[in-house]
């Protein structure tokens, strides 16, 4: 079947889309794999989050106390291009109308990027509702700056840090300058059900 959709003949579209497929497929299995046994979002996903409104949030956001859903990370990307790269090889040659197969891959993408998001948020939803009463377990707990931390509250970040040994991730803000992603931090106090106060 592959030999079939990858004929020596294909056009340089196709080739690139199967060439965007496996990179998109590869780096889905390694975020996978980092995410369920690593306890926590992929270094990978967090050192190429890509930031197109000017904010720094991740799948979780909407949880954390933030304004919603953000579907402009590096994570939804490659779900996008997983779903919109597979069904467009794996219809290929089946719907003759390009218009109508681009459209069919498009909302695929799309609907596997929705799909992908509610689940982390499920399960983030999960991980957050233990019994950890953050008020007196955060304080003094190190971590690293998941995502960046804007200076003097000026916005949220997300941090990572370890809370009864398990990794769990957290929105936060600081008093100093910004924190960037991968620093080093420490929780000053809980401000909020998920909100930190760190430097």
């Amino acid at each position: 079947m592959i030999a079939s959709l990858w004929p020596a003949a294909a056009g340089t579209g196709l080739k690139i889309i199967w060439i965007v497929t496996i990179i998109a497929t590869v780096v889905f299995l390694i975020q996978s794999i980092m995410t369920f046994v690593g306890g926590g979002s992929s270094d990978l996903d967090s050192d190429l989050d890509i930031n197109f409104d000017g904010t720094d949030a991740d799948v979780p956001d909407a949880i954390a106390g933030g304004s919603g859903m953000n579907l402009y990370t590096f994570r939804n990307l490659v779900n996008f291009c997983l779903g919109f790269g597979w069904t467009f090889i794996i219809l290929y040659g089946r719907i003759t109308s390009t218009f109508l197969l681009v459209l069919v891959s498009v909302l695929v993408g799309l609907a596997l990027v929705a799909i992908v998001m509610y689940m982390f948020k499920w399960l983030w939803g999960m991980q957050q509702s233990g019994n950890i009463n953050l008020e007196k377990a955060a304080p003094g707990c190190t971590g690293t700056a998941y995502l960046a931390i804007p200076s003097a509250r000026s916005g949220e970040g997300k941090v990572q840090i370890t809370i009864n040994n398990a990794v769990r991730e957290y929105a936060a803000v600081t008093d100093g300058d910004t924190i960037p992603t991968g620093a080093a931090i420490t929780v000053i106090e809980a401000i909020g059900p998920n909100l930190l106060l760190v430097k």
